[in-house]
């Protein structure tokens, strides 16, 4: 019987969390939604080009932004769920203190 080699799981491939050893979540399952995105965008574009009437164009953009919030809430509550919370299983205060400092600094701007 011949073996087949097992694939390495996605976590083996995983760059580091920033300031950690531990490998930060692959957020590629996010690109389908950045396609969706970026089609948005683009159809704004054809609409201003087409002459469209104000309030579509500006219902279009009030859907894009909600989407990019929603891409937004996904990677930060990866992000939170991975790399913040394994600082935390660390101890190192170090850690800690800068996804704390990452995080203030993201919703301070």
């Amino acid at each position: 019987m011949k073996k087949t080699k097992k694939k390495a799981p996605k976590e083996a491939n995983e760059k580091p969390c920033h300031g950690s050893a531990q490998a930060h979540p692959d957020h590629t399952v996010e690109l389908t939604r950045l396609r969706r995105l970026r089609g948005q965008i683009d159809g704004v574009e054809r609409m201003i080009q087409d002459g469209r009437y104000c309030m579509d164009i500006l219902q279009q953009l009030k859907a894009a932004r909600s989407a990019i919030h929603a891409l937004e809430a996904s990677i930060l509550q990866s992000h939170l769920h991975a790399c913040v919370k394994e600082a935390f299983a660390s101890k190192n205060e170090i850690d800690v203190e800068e996804k704390i400092q990452e995080i203030t600094d993201l919703f301070s701007r």
